[in-house]
């Protein structure tokens, strides 16, 4: 195993930070490695918004449901997709089509996890925020983000303060298939899982979660979420055709 794996493997999302400021070299370094991910047709359909800004993080921060460590992380990106740079060098790019949509949100998340990486190979820790969906079309607003442009996530770096247990991931033998997909799973293999998954929140939280995966899935997907997110793609020139 090499050291690389070893620290993909032992990733785990950080909610708690110290004051400690990451310094210009390592921010330097972070942005360097997110720049050097794969990108589809050399396209670069990305740009990352860093929120350097007390009060405009606070506003930020409120937007993505209060979480305390969007603003206490010592940075706080947010990850967009972007063909507005496109146009703006090209004006007759032709856009608007969904399989961009996909290209940005491919490309933007393969940096988001460069980023992440680098910053945990230096000692530091961090969280993706998905929260920063929940407001779009305001939180555009408060970033100026024109047309062409779409946030799709948060990411807060800092120095961890806390050290909790990598979560569960699912059996191997239910991501990883050959040569086809396998529609049939073992019910003994998810119920193990289902039971490491609720013994993990069990200890993670002092036994005030008891929840397994199937049932955590279950409620996640018994409802849309964010609804309003055809539309505002569509509004930000996302998904037209």
């Amino acid at each position: 195993m090499t050291t690389t794996i070893e620290l993909m493997r032992a990733h785990r999302s950080i909610r708690k930070f110290t004051q400690e400021a990451i310094t210009p070299e390592q921010l330097s370094a972070i942005m360097a490695a997110a720049q050097s991910a794969s990108s589809s047709s050399f396209l670069q359909a990305s740009s990352v918004i860093r929120i350097t800004d007390t009060a405009l993080r606070q506003q930020v921060m409120a937007l993505c449901g209060n979480q305390d460590y969007v603003g206490s992380a010592a940075e706080f990106w947010v990850f967009c997709a972007d063909f507005h740079r496109h146009l703006q060098w090209v004006p007759d790019a032709k856009t608007g089509f969904a399989e961009q949509l996909l290209i940005g949100a491919i490309d933007t998340a393969l940096m988001g996890q460069n980023a992440l990486t680098a910053a945990e190979s230096l000692g530091l820790g961090g969280v993706f925020i998905g929260a920063v969906r929940n407001e779009p079309v305001a939180l555009c607003e408060l970033l100026s983000l024109p047309k062409g442009v779409i946030p799709l996530f948060g990411l807060c770096l800092g120095h961890p303060d806390q050290h909790p247990e990598p979560k569960p991931r699912l059996p191997a033998s239910m991501m990883f298939m050959e040569n086809g997909y396998w529609q049939v799973h073992s019910d003994a293999g998810m119920k193990e899982y289902d039971e490491q998954v609720r013994h993990y929140y069990q200890t993670r939280t002092g036994g005030k979660k008891d929840t397994s995966w199937t049932g955590q899935i279950g409620e996640t997907l018994a409802r849309e979420a964010r609804p309003f997110m055809f539309e505002f793609l569509q509004r930000q020139g996302f998904c037209l055709k």
